[in-house]
């Protein structure tokens, strides 16, 4: 099988590629290197079945011709992380929205199935915990930026439902909280990238707010694991699904932990969302994903632990980063 990767270079799909290349799979990533990086393919770049391909989702004519010659879309490339979201709202749903139809319109045009990586994001700020995928979304006002993303991502799955009532083989997931080697403070799985730099630098470990928000965090490579079989089971065709460990932590419960895993002595300092946000940013107090659906059809079953992962992620920063882990 020929597959295309999206936003290989970034973090989750980085670590998918190296998963598809270990079972054989012929992969093309296509990455414009704005959140992903080039050293997360050092050892993919070594494989004979893999090329890369330097390019946006905002290029039609690329994506077009790259989506033609695969049987298999994996569609992760998105503007990812909310403070970059707030920083530049237009240029991030331009490609959350317009790159995503551009990957969906080819699939369709070419009979190639995707694989649309959503985000926990889309429920907003509900309060109908655990979330299920035909749950209640809210969002606040369109004045505040921080709900761009959750409605970028949101449109994206409606592109998709679209495309599949036309004949489109398209399988939906939506990320909690993937947090692994390759975390990046500047993109995905940012808070325990943040953490471990600061707790590995003798830094005050930063809590913004009181701590008591609380979020679920998923080991990478049980998210790869779970994106391969929605991307490749007849059971997800057309539909959504949570992936997601399922044990809620608060944040400020994340920063002791990470601060006991590292035998680091920063001390946790709070601070308001104004220090790092802008006046008025809102952070949903939970999120916790019912993962039943994904249990029935897909046999989803988290496999590492929160400590098992976060000592991990620490050995593998203190090992490729040395104790300066920020990138």
């Amino acid at each position: 099988m020929k597959v295309l990767v999206t936003g290989g270079a970034g973090f989750i799909g980085s670590h998918l590629v190296d998963r598809l290349l270990g079972d054989g799979t012929d992969v093309t990533v296509m990455d414009d290197l704005s959140t992903g990086a080039e050293r997360n393919l050092t050892a993919a770049a070594q494989a004979p079945n893999f090329r890369f391909v330097n390019g946006s989702i905002l290029d039609g004519g690329l994506v077009d011709g790259l989506v033609a010659d695969v049987q298999l879309v994996f569609h992760l490339a998105a503007a990812v992380g909310v403070r970059r979201i707030i920083e530049d709202p237009l240029a991030s749903m331009a490609t959350n929205v317009n790159g995503t139809e551009h990957v969906l319109a080819s699939a369709h045009r070419y009979g190639a199935r995707v694989l649309l990586a959503s985000t926990s994001e889309i429920y907003g700020r509900s309060r109908q915990l655990p979330f299920r995928e035909a749950g209640e979304r809210l969002l606040g006002a369109t004045s505040i930026h921080r709900w761009s993303y959750a409605t970028a991502k949101a449109l994206d799955e409606h592109l998709a439902f679209a495309y599949a009532e036309r004949g489109l083989k398209v399988s939906i997931v939506r990320y909690f909280n993937s947090y692994g080697p390759r975390v990046d403070q500047n993109g995905y799985g940012s808070v325990v990238a943040r953490f471990i730099w600061q707790a590995l630098n003798g830094l005050p470990i930063t809590v913004h707010g009181d701590g008591k928000q609380s979020r679920c965090f998923t080991y990478v490579s049980d998210t790869v694991d779970w994106t391969v079989r929605a991307a490749t089971n007849d059971n997800a065709l057309n539909g959504v699904f949570n992936l997601g460990n399922p044990h809620e932590v608060t944040i400020l419960d994340l920063a002791i932990e990470v601060r006991r895993l590292a035998g680091s002595s920063s001390e946790i300092r709070f601070e308001p969302y104004d220090s790092a946000y802008p006046s008025g940013f809102e952070d949903p107090p939970r999120r916790v994903p019912d993962v039943t659906r994904a249990q029935t059809l897909l046999g989803f079953e988290p496999r590492v632990d929160l400590a098992e992962g976060l000592m991990r992620t620490l050995e593998w920063c203190r090992r490729n980063y040395g104790v300066t882990v920020k990138s």
